[in-house]
């Protein structure tokens, strides 16, 4: 069941997928609110990116309902466009031109004046401190500067809505900070993100609600730490070492849950002193102590299983 929100920008119900036999996306339910941002978590697989396609008219619906600010898909799909933008999972900048020329280009597509879109350029050469790389061609960038115009082309029409598929995977952590900053900016003004992102502490940082996706559905939804709170004891130990010497400390402690990922075991435990008081009884054992987060809730509802 979705979470019924007032004013929401995008309404979905029973939305599906197909692609052959195989059911992508399987009878979601979203009221996804207008402002801030909102997170969709899963597995490689799980539905995210084909139900940010069928919101953005990118891939039709085969059963559902759905509206995107206001507006029915696909009936309204080019108005939809007109106020929405979108950052792709990879950067697919025009490599002959230059940073001012792509989004020059990009601008086109919105049917901007030449004022218009020169104004926008230098206010987003300076929010995504790209100025000193303007004429710089797209080979000429690193990653981390062609993440940034793809996020200024995506940004070029001042959109209502923000689609962002994974926007900062594989960048060093200076760019990842200085994006989440302006992310927070956007949000700040007013607009709408939609995230995917397999960085849990992204979505900690970003996100003021969030859905957790699986195999095509939604297995729960809520704010980050709404959702640590509802999943998660309050304390994580991770200790290493073979289970034969490490899960017999634990036995007969009351409200500890114990899970094992090869020769690291993680010990759930609603009071901290009495697993503490084992731990130290066994000096020979390694061990780390932290709060729960959003991994721990992602990781005991999708399992710790590889999908590729």
């Amino acid at each position: 069941m979705s979470e019924s929100v007032p004013d929401p920008i995008i309404v979905a119900r029973g939305l599906t997928k197909h692609f052959g036999s195989r059911e992508a996306v399987r009878g979601i339910d979203l009221d996804i609110p207008r402002g801030g941002c909102f997170g969709f978590l899963g597995p490689n697989g799980a539905g995210k990116t084909t139900t940010l396609r069928m919101i953005l008219g990118q891939s039709p619906l085969t059963a559902g309902t759905l509206t995107v600010l206001g507006l029915p898909v696909p009936a309204g799909i080019r108005e939809i466009r007109a106020r929405t933008g979108v950052v792709p999972q990879t950067d697919n900048q025009d490599p002959d031109f230059t940073v001012v020329e792509n989004l020059r280009m990009y601008a086109r597509y919105f049917g901007l004046k030449p004022a218009q879109v020169a104004d926008r350029i230098e206010e987003l050469l300076g929010f995504l401190e790209l100025g000193d790389r303007r004429d710089a061609r797209i080979r000429e960038l690193s990653g981390g500067m062609k993440r940034r115009l793809s996020i200024g082309r995506a940004l070029i029409n001042d959109p209502e809505l923000i689609m962002l598929d994974e926007p900062t995977t594989g960048l060093d952590p200076q760019v990842r900070h200085l994006i989440w900053t302006r992310l927070r900016q956007l949000k700040s003004a007013g607009k709408t993100l939609l995230l995917t992102t397999h960085y849990m502490d992204e979505a900690e940082r970003l996100c003021d609600r969030l859905v957790v996706i699986d195999r095509g559905q939604i297995i729960t939804q809520g704010s980050p730490q709404g959702l640590i709170r509802q999943h998660i004891e309050p304390h994580v130990l991770e200790v290493q070492g073979q289970a034969a010497a490490v899960l017999p400390v634990f036995d007969g402690i009351p409200g500890v849950r114990l899970l094992s990922v090869g020769e690291t075991h993680y010990c759930y435990a609603q009071e901290l002193s009495p697993v503490l008081a084992r731990l130290e009884a066994v000096p020979q054992l390694q061990y780390t102590h932290r709060v729960a987060n959003l991994e721990d809730v992602f990781l005991k509802l999708t399992g710790h299983d590889l999908r590729e």
